[in-house]
């Protein structure tokens, strides 16, 4: 197992140290709802939070990576009366990505407690946990935290005696794939269809009910009192220059130990393989997705040399994402895992813009038939032909999503594509590659 300097502290996001780590009192224990205090009793200015998350360098941990002090500085001055939200996507849709359902199975109140900073530096008095509906576990728990928080007083109005009021209400989602793209998922909250609105308007601008409002995720969120308790400067030396503290990856496939590794961001990848154990009974590492489904994937080879931070892996020709390590040892079709990953596209396409609605449609039928022995080889540019159709022609960013994993398996995987084409048939295992480019 790696070895790391003693010089920072990890910070614990999943708080899984003790059995009852979900309570208000084993979060107490260790110190919770101190950064909500300092902000609040303390006289922090909502500039003062911001400032400090900015200079901690965390950014976006579903998936964009957006810088999450810019995006708080996006929230317009206030307008009388009239609400803000801070809205917490607790979605998680993405295949592979299973760490935010753990934070809120086990530490619950520091998502809540994540959310008052937030919610303070916004100046937005109501959030909203949009939490996907086949959660029940997670979702009860921060349904209990937040009960037990308002409970505490430390939800509700006059927090800590500061005259500053903030509410906070669970929202379950009808579990659809698009409901993780943030104007969906407000569309959702206010009784609607989940489905990408145009920007502009942003949602900070015109948010929930048509009123500015700020969209993070559950880890970022979580990330947020750590932050203040400790010091921007303290998280951003955990990460790398660019991108501060820690990050947790869902680790899956082909591994020895599948589960979440929480480590600084900027680890390299081939330290993360063996926290989780290596690849499964000794075999060889082929391809990798680094960040879900809705990214580029690579070869082992490439990734191996890479660090897991949003810059290096750009590097590589892929994405962070949101930290889904899908792991592919050498007996994979890959073929056959971009065929099942075109087919969860084609079924999750809400079906609002006419390139993602057919085009999905095409990449998961030409697959098809691929992986089904039918393949000619022209379905190899007409693949690539459907995919420079759908890019940037889309409301949101899921019709580029859907053509990443296909693009890119034929740019580095295009023997096994053509040997599928030519031998109606598959060729994985042990030395597969070689095999395939000896038979042309």
């Amino acid at each position: 197992m790696p070895d790391y300097p003693n010089d920072y502290e990890l910070v614990t996001l999943a708080g899984t140290e003790r059995e009852d780590s979900h309570t208000l009192q084993a979060y107490l224990d260790r110190g919770g709802y101190s950064a909500a205090k300092k902000v609040l009793s303390e006289g922090l200015t909502r500039d003062d939070v911001i400032s400090e998350i900015k200079k901690a360098g965390l950014r976006g941990r579903g998936g964009a990576g957006f810088p999450t002090g810019l995006k708080w500085s996006f929230m317009p001055p206030a307008d009388g009366n009239q609400p803000k939200y801070l809205a917490c996507n607790a979605d998680e849709a993405e295949p592979g990505t299973f760490k935010d359902r753990d934070i809120m199975r086990h530490n619950p109140h520091q998502l809540v407690e994540g959310m008052i900073i937030g919610g303070y530096a916004i100046d937005a008095t109501v959030g909203y946990v949009y939490i996907r509906g086949e959660f029940w576990e997670p979702y009860a728990r921060v349904q209990a935290a937040i009960e037990a928080a308002y409970e505490a007083g430390y939800l509700g109005p006059n927090l800590f005696g500061s005259g500053v009021d903030f509410d906070l209400h669970t929202h379950r989602g009808g579990g659809a794939y698009i409901a993780g793209e943030e104007t969906a998922m407000l569309e959702s909250i206010e009784g609607k269809k989940a489905m990408p609105r145009f920007k502009p308007p942003f949602p900070a601008n015109y948010g929930i009910f048509g009123r500015p409002t700020t969209v993070n995720n559950v880890e970022t969120l979580a990330s947020v009192p750590p932050i203040i308790n400790n010091g921007g400067d303290w998280f951003l030396g955990v990460g790398t220059p660019e991108s501060g503290g820690t990050k947790i990856y869902s680790v899956s496939g082909h591994v020895e130990r599948p589960g979440n590794y929480e480590v600084p961001l900027g680890t390299p990848f081939s330290e993360l393989l063996e926290l989780a154990g290596g690849v499964r009974n000794g075999n060889g590492l082929k391809a990798v997705i680094p960040g879900g489904p809705s990214v580029p994937m690579v070869p082992g080879e490439v990734i191996m040399d890479a660090n897991m931070d949003y810059e290096s892996l750009a590097q590589a020709g892929t994405m962070l994402g949101a930290g889904s390590v899908i792991i592919m040892d050498e007996h994979t079709c890959i073929v056959r895992a971009v065929e099942r990953i075109a087919k969860f596209f084609h079924h999750e396409s809400c079906g609002q813009c006419t390139p993602c609605r057919e085009g999905s449609g095409w990449l998961h039928r030409v697959v098809h038939r691929i992986e089904h022995g039918q393949g000619r080889m022209e379905d190899l540019d007409t693949l690539l032909e459907v995919g420079s159709r759908i890019e940037g022609r889309t409301i949101c960013a899921f019709g580029d999503a859907e053509v990443a994993p296909v693009q890119s398996s034929i740019q580095h995987f295009r023997d096994e594509f053509d040997y599928h084409i030519n031998h109606k048939r598959c060729m994985v295992g042990a030395g597969a590659r070689a095999s395939m480019a000896q038979a042309g």
